[in-house]
């Protein structure tokens, strides 16, 4: 397994900190089918973590909680001093609360979907000016240079009056990175952004992802099945499993040398592909 997989440093690259975000005790169920069953995960400020794990294990609901799509069935999401679907009370309370803050908190997220979901009619410039106008109520004119400058980051800056049909689907999916980095977001979410690509396309995906993990101050969700991506960039690795989180550690122990017979079995499956 350790000869397929990229040299790992051993090196942790996260402080220890104060929590940015804090799930505790976080289920969701459909009918009698358990898909998250009482999660506790602690994500640090500019802390990358990879989520690995089978199909159906819970890795892509859990980002769906994150960002609102979702309600869980019990347990809590703060992010930082704000709660998602809750709100303290003086007494030290928690309180159930509706939509509307939800909507509110939920904007220190940003996701990336495994599909683009870009506005058709709109060009690549327009889809990413869109949450800026529209949730930041940012002038056109202001949007427009915050858009550009996200459209080069993400090296497609001679391509902002391309409709999304005109581009390839790699570059549809850092269009959609851009968007979501427009907002600003404290903690970015990616639900395999790669799995919905040709194999040639991935590659140009993943370098935008890795240089703004390695020069952005943002915390990272990622879910992927790319393992040497995953190495690359996570301080921390955790491995799902029927809605649990079997196994947690830096790149170095999960990838290398899993202690879990679950993270072995499925490493051998991926690596072996």
């Amino acid at each position: 397994m350790s000869s397929v997989l990229k040299s790992i440093s051993t090196e942790p690259r996260a402080a220890a900190t104060r929590p940015l975000l804090s799930l505790r005790g976080l289920c969701k169920s459909y009918g009698d089918r358990t898909i998250l069953d009482g999660i506790d995960l602690d994500i640090a400020p500019r802390e990358k973590v990879a989520l690995i794990g089978p199909s159906g294990s819970g890795k892509t609901t859990l980002l769906r909680l994150l960002i609102g799509l979702v309600k869980p069935d019990a347990g809590t999401i703060q992010i930082e001093d704000k709660y998602l679907w809750h709100q303290a009370m003086t007494s030290g309370a928690l309180v159930p609360t509706g939509e509307r803050h939800a909507r509110d908190v939920r904007r220190a997220f940003g996701m990336v979907f495994q599909h683009f979901n870009l506005f058709p009619h709109m060009t690549a410039l327009e889809n990413v000016c869109e949450p800026l106008v529209h949730t930041l109520r940012l002038g056109r004119a202001e949007s427009e240079a915050r858009a550009i400058d996200l459209m080069t980051q993400v090296g497609l800056r001679d391509h902002l009056k391309k409709k999304p049909a005109q581009l390839s689907g790699g570059q549809q999916q850092r269009v959609a990175i851009a968007r979501s980095l427009a907002l600003r977001p404290k903690v970015m979410l990616f639900d395999e952004i790669t799995s919905a690509l040709d194999p040639e396309l991935v590659g140009e995906v993943l370098r935008v992802v890795r240089d703004i993990a390695h020069s952005g101050d943002m915390s990272m969700l990622i879910v992927t099945h790319e393992i040497n991506f995953a190495a690359d960039i996570a301080d921390r690795v955790l491995m799902f499993d029927h809605g649990k989180i079997v196994e947690d550690g830096p790149p170095s122990q999960v990838l290398k040398n899993p202690q879990n017979p679950r993270t072995r079995q499925f490493l051998r499956a991926i690596l072996e592909r």
